[in-house]
């Protein structure tokens, strides 16, 4: 079927044209056309960030380069987005040198930020453990007008540090953070308190929380409980609760700027007498739910924080609370709920939280969710209950599936023996325009 052409042709016409074409290279054929067409018509830079972004995705990386550099040619305002996926399509294609010299010749485009570039590419290289280019590359361009932030980075390359059993190399990278114009915020202080916990560093994971006291609003900062409670968790297992306990009347105090009734419902001698190292944190805990600042963020912080570790009862005390206090749980909650849920086998609960949780609470699910209950069904042998959720995001508006949710959905029908529905799920992701380089290869 042929491209029926508008009379006078707009970038965002083209666009929407290149989007509805199922083969990338037909797309391509089209953008091309487009000049010929329309002498007078000249490529914008979202036309050219939607042509590069289904090239990339679909591992076209040739043709990819090709229209990079005619954009380059053209010299349009083009935005860092547009980098981003070009970086993270060489990336995903083995091809990280490619991803390298296009960040050096961003000076040869019409672009004025480059910060999440940078960042995309610094993060890719730490994931390959490439940590010499990592610091060079960061050397070269961190000062440069067109990057805007350092903070990403040097939380990057903590984080990095901290994994490598180098937290005091990550404390001295805190302790200059000041010195590069930069400010430490609160991924700073979590990666480094979790860092110094880890390696029981707990005098100076201690001081590190009593100078967080000092940029603390007066009203308390409830999202900081998470670098907060790490230290209290890390001194229980050390055998340090009486420490532990002194240290939360502080945090509740200065910290949290909680309620006098808070701290002083601590129940000490329990704590001090008996308790062992499980109880301490429950009770430590439930102290910190209960003198957290009330909003949702900080609710949201502490529930996350708990799923991410498996703690699934915790999380869902955070969750009561929430409701009591009259604060509705954030979309990212239930995410981390149903990633916890299905870790632990829990797929059934993890599918209560869609069909019903969050129904009651009227809150509705988002891409991210629905694929993380159709990887737990499909890890479970449920590739036909995962399909209807397939269903459901074609129907809600604004939750398209993705490519991830084919990838799963036909692995899933694949590992059950089901090859007829796997290539029906193949067809429909064809039908969308989501067939790429790396699609899942049927195998019998």
């Amino acid at each position: 079927m042929g491209i029926r052409w508008p009379r006078v042709l707009t970038p965002k016409q083209l666009s929407q044209i290149i989007q509805s074409q199922k083969n990338p290279l037909k797309a391509l054929q089209v953008f091309d056309e487009a000049k010929f067409k329309y002498p007078t018509y000249h490529h914008n830079g979202p036309v050219y960030g939607t042509m590069i972004n289904i090239l990339g995705r679909s591992g076209r990386t040739a043709e990819m380069k090709r229209v990079i550099n005619q954009m380059k040619d053209d010299s349009c305002e083009c935005h860092d987005s547009i980098f981003v996926s070009a970086i993270r399509s060489y990336a995903q294609a083995g091809l990280t040198n490619e991803a390298m010299s296009l960040f050096k010749s961003l000076p040869e485009f019409n672009c004025i930020d480059w910060t999440r570039s940078l960042n995309t590419l610094l993060e890719i290289l730490v994931e390959e453990s490439k940590l010499e280019s990592v610091c060079q590359l960061f050397l070269e361009n961190s000062y440069r007008w067109e990057v805007k932030s350092r903070a990403y980075f040097l939380n990057l390359l903590m984080n990095v540090l901290c994994r490598m059993k180098r937290s005091d190399l990550a404390l001295h990278i805190f302790q200059e953070m000041s010195y590069q114009n930069c400010y430490p915020n609160k991924e700073s202080y979590r990666i480094l308190m979790r860092g110094l916990c880890e390696e029981k560093r707990l005098n100076e994971a201690t001081h590190l929380l009593y100078s967080m006291f000092w940029r603390i609003s007066q009203k308390g900062s409830g999202e900081d409980v998470v670098v907060y409670r790490t230290l209290l968790e890390a001194l229980c297992d050390n055998e340090e609760g009486e420490e532990a306990i002194n240290i939360l009347g502080k945090v509740l105090r200065k910290g949290l700027k909680a309620p006098k009734r808070c701290y002083k419902q601590i129940d000490h001698f329990r704590c001090q007498n008996g308790a062992d190292t499980e109880d301490m944190k429950v009770l430590i805990n439930e102290a910190l739910i209960r003198g957290i600042v009330p909003s949702s963020d900080s609710y949201s912080a502490m529930a996350v924080d708990f799923y991410a570790e498996g703690k699934i009862d915790e999380g869902n005390k955070v969750l009561t609370e929430m409701h009591h206090r009259g604060f509705k749980p954030s979309v990212g909650i239930y995410e981390a709920k149903v990633a916890a849920l299905c870790s632990d086998g829990q797929v059934d609960e993890a599918v209560a939280v869609i069909d019903s949780e969050m129904m009651r609470k009227n809150c509705v699910p988002n891409i991210q969710l629905y694929n993380g209950v159709i990887k737990g069904l499909c890890h479970e042998r449920k590739s036909t209950s995962a399909v209807k959720y397939l269903e459901r995001m074609s129907r809600q508006v604004g939750c398209a599936p993705n490519y991830e949710t084919y990838e799963t959905l036909v692995d899933g029908f694949c590992k059950d023996g089901k090859y007829v529905e796997a290539s029906k799920i193949l067809e429909q992701m064809s039908s969308n325009s989501l067939v790429g380089a790396n699609n899942t290869n049927l195998k019998r």
